[in-house]
């Protein structure tokens, strides 16, 4: 067997990859070791006898099952984190996930008719201020102050 480092050089530069990406077929090794130019290479490429292997890539699968596992809290405990408790679930995101329920709370009830616009733009104002701790808590003080008027 003769050394193919040039074709393969040459192959690899036609095909525009990496040397280790070139595959030569076995059953014509004896043609590739015979084409000395580009020419005779490109030839035997659209023949099929030398061709380039597939780019080889990382497996995301067990980034996957991981991902998974830790969607129902598993892999979570102290040995997997690295930030602070802050870094992990900021303050600001916790609020924005709360004021966004509220304002929506609030808008469904305004337009189910279960508050008029007045009353609507008063716990508006308060849940922006930070008033109310959850849904519930803002619903329970719409039925307090609901009452009041009434």
């Amino acid at each position: 067997m003769s050394d193919l480092a040039n074709q393969r050089r040459i192959s690899a530069a036609v095909l525009k990859c990496g040397v280790h990406r070139v595959w030569f077929d076995p059953e014509r090794l004896r043609d590739i070791e015979g084409a000395i130019s580009r020419e005779d290479l490109r030839a035997l490429i659209a023949e099929g006898a030398i061709a380039a292997l597939r780019v080889k890539g990382n497996s995301r699968g067990r980034a996957r099952e991981r991902t998974a596992k830790r969607a129902y809290g598993h892999r979570k405990g102290p040995g997997s984190r690295k930030g602070a408790a802050g870094a992990r679930n900021p303050r600001k995101r916790a609020w924005i996930r709360k004021i966004r329920a509220q304002r929506r709370a609030l808008r469904e009830m305004r337009d189910e008719g279960a508050i008029d616009r007045r009353l609507y733009r008063l716990m508006y104002r308060r849940a922006s201020g930070g008033q109310f701790r959850s849904v519930a808590h803002l619903k329970a003080q719409v039925e307090l102050q609901a009452g009041r008027t009434q």
